[in-house]
């Protein structure tokens, strides 16, 4: 190895230095009864930039079981606020799924080991049973209220990348709130925008709408910067434009634009059938880009119907492999843009 290719190692010392930090912390242990009675009276809370209550009840029973059967459950994060109550960092499935066996809101099922509980709340175990369950402990990692709103984010991000069932968009939208991704938040309730592009139940609360939302404005914006990873290119987007002046009119009018052409001309949306009720991201990403890229170019464009959805080239264009790819994704935009513009 030549010394040109080698790390100067007082720059990598000094970089260390920069961003190592030695953050204070204090690991408490809770019984049940305890946590649930806190996260009820709101000293125990969870931010708004975390999922919302996803667990299934099938997921929720397991975590359940587990409880009462004794076995080591995963520490719990919290940050303390300045008003002494500790926020959720990591573990708000597991809180809110306490909180409804707790309080009888929670029917186990589907249980194998402990399978004479399912069909039970907490109510119908036997009374030294529910002292037990109440009476299980549990750790949490508290960090002091000095831990900047940034570095809290940062933590629920690396927690959290590890985890199989907690979704690229959820990651995203609890490391990268800000004023942009609010504006997204709010464009995912929009009455036509819903109407016009279902999503599943499940799907919705993991943050699909949020994540079509953020691809229509990065990629109206940067697609043809797009190389291959959607997640790495829709996080640098979404980190420049919080910290970015944006304007919120014009995206909106953009993004209202759009909606209002696939409602005069789409009789599906962006559907596939009448009968589908989710919205494939691909196709989405086809339609709505290259709407709004045509309407930019022509800003009086108006009842070209949806001829081009009906074409084998644009199947081609939302079906095909490596729909990921810089030129896939520049394909399919770019057609729908060019048939609509008629060139």
């Amino acid at each position: 190895m030549n010394n040109d290719s080698l790390v100067d190692l007082d720059e990598l010392e000094q970089q260390l230095r920069e961003t190592q930090t030695s953050i204070a912390y204090d690991t408490k242990e809770y019984v049940v009864e305890v946590m649930v009675t806190r996260f009820e009276k709101g000293f125990f809370y969870i931010p708004e930039y975390q999922r919302k209550f996803v667990w299934e009840i099938d997921r929720q029973s397991k975590f359940i079981e587990s409880v009462i059967m004794g076995l080591p459950i995963p520490f719990l994060f919290g940050v303390q606020d300045t008003e002494g109550k500790t926020e959720i960092l990591d573990g708000a499935q597991r809180m809110n799924t306490l909180r409804e066996f707790a309080l009888n809101r929670l029917v186990l099922k589907n249980l194998q080991r402990l399978d004479l509980l399912n069909g039970l709340s907490f109510s119908d175990l036997p009374a030294s049973q529910q002292i037990k369950f109440n009476d299980r402990s549990m750790r949490m990692v508290i960090l002091p209220e000095t831990v900047s709103k940034q570095s809290r984010l940062d933590m629920f991000e690396r927690i959290n990348t590890g985890s199989e069932d907690l979704k690229k968009a959820e990651i995203r939208k609890g490391s990268f709130s800000g004023p942009f991704y609010d504006f997204v938040c709010a464009l995912a309730e929009d009455e036509q925008f819903n109407k016009l592009c279902p999503v599943s139940h499940k799907a919705a609360k993991r943050g699909e709408r949020e994540e079509l939302i953020l691809r229509f404005f990065a990629y109206s914006k940067n697609y043809l910067d797009f190389k291959h990873s959607v997640f790495n290119f829709l996080d640098d987007y979404l980190r420049d434009a919080n910290k970015e002046v944006f304007d919120k009119k014009q995206l909106k009018n953009d993004f209202r634009a759009m909606l209002n052409y696939v409602e005069n001309n789409l009789p599906n949306g962006f559907r596939k059938s009448a009968k589908s009720n989710t919205t494939p991201r691909v196709r989405f990403e086809s339609i709505a880009i290259g709407i709004n890229l045509a309407l930019k170019s022509q800003p009086t464009l108006t009842n070209k119907g949806d001829g081009f959805i009906h074409t084998n080239e644009f199947n081609t264009h939302v079906t095909s492999h490596a729909s990921n790819s810089g030129p896939r994704l520049r394909g399919r935009i770019e057609y729908v843009r060019d048939w609509l513009l008629g060139a």
